[in-house]
């Protein structure tokens, strides 16, 4: 392919990206009021066929944002309140016996879960205990499910987007870290401004209300992700993300004393993955030909915030793994 054939791809593939976030913004701002930073990335997630995990104080619209985006996709969604009672099975599904009327001869037959959807809410998924919550392990990694010794596929495309509260709240349960690292961005939700929050009253007390509309299917989706994945990456911007990540690693022998003093645990290879491959999707919707630094110091702390175990001196210290991250992004050189 010539240069100016690559040169007239790289425009068409970043015109659809950024038509696509038009419209996606377009029909979530008819329910969602602000929140700009949380919608960029959870669409940011979506594109990169990752899951994401939205973390916020009750009140502030979670399951309604969550509710929202599946609306604006033409896509199977179940939502999974999750509960101190909930088991695996509530989740996965269960084998039941079938009798056959005029033979008499009983078989199993598997009943799929609500978890066989293309958009899963797992709503207050911290509320439920580790048994239940490492349900979904197998079907956030590998798209599938083993039940009964047989493997069943999940539909493509697939994603988990899950609400937790604050593990300092009443009944909470902290997720297992296996688990929290197959979430591909950790998306903090706050409160509103004032101005937003008076609009929002306003408008969700009135009777006009409306609703966004479908405006992508599923292949569509699939397609996206296809072309987010286009998206060339400089080594050095690669590079720069491995040593960003690998700076949560106490246990290296070149660690920093920030990492000995402050990390119990760090990040995982699969953090560095995550990183570079939404920065991908942000610099599309940024407009872009390429990934930038900029990108990944964006995403460093939705991407790494959960996957850090910060030390007991942290914790005395009453120091977050966002303070760290941040610290962390002084720290290690472009």
């Amino acid at each position: 392919m010539s240069e100016q054939a690559n040169i007239e791809s790289g425009e068409v593939i970043v015109e659809r990206i950024r038509s696509a976030r038009a419209q996606i913004f377009a029909e979530l701002h008819k329910v969602i009021i602000g929140q700009d930073e949380v919608l960029e990335q959870m669409v940011i997630g979506l594109l990169s066929g990752g899951h994401c995990l939205l973390t916020g104080v009750p009140g502030l619209g979670k399951t309604l944002l969550v509710r929202s985006i599946a609306e604006t996709f033409s896509l199977a969604f179940k939502r999974i309140q999750f509960t101190p009672d909930l088991m695996p099975a509530d989740i996965i599904g269960s084998e039941i016996v079938d009798e056959d009327p005029v033979t008499g001869k009983r078989t199993f037959r598997f009943v799929e879960g609500p978890v066989f959807a293309n958009i899963v809410l797992a709503d207050e998924i911290n509320r439920t205990p580790p048994k239940t919550q490492a349900a979904l392990l197998e079907a956030m990694e590998e798209r599938q499910l083993t039940a009964a010794g047989e493997t069943h596929s999940l539909p493509p495309p697939f994603f988990v987007l899950a609400t937790q509260n604050p593990i300092e709240l009443e009944g909470t349960y902290p997720l297992p870290e296996a688990q929290l690292d197959r979430f591909l961005l950790n998306v903090y939700m706050d409160y509103l401004p004032k101005e937003d929050e008076v609009t929002m009253v306003a408008s969700t007390t009135s009777l006009k209300r409306e609703r966004p509309q479908a405006v992508f299917s599923g292949e569509e989706i699939i397609e996206l992700q296809k072309l987010t994945l286009q998206v060339p990456v400089a080594m050095e911007v690669v590079r720069y993300a491995v040593n960003l990540v690998s700076a949560t690693r106490p246990t290296l022998a070149d660690a920093s004393p920030l990492a000995k003093e402050k990390i119990k645990w760090g990040a995982g290879s699969r953090a560095s993955q995550a990183l570079v491959l939404a920065a991908k999707a942000r610099a599309l919707l940024e407009g872009r030909y390429t990934v930038a630094i900029e990108d990944i110091q964006a995403l460093a702390l939705p991407v790494l915030r959960h996957r850090i175990i910060p030390s007991f001196n942290a914790v005395a210290e009453g120091i977050t793994s966002k303070e760290i991250v941040e610290e962390l992004l002084t720290l290690v050189k472009v």
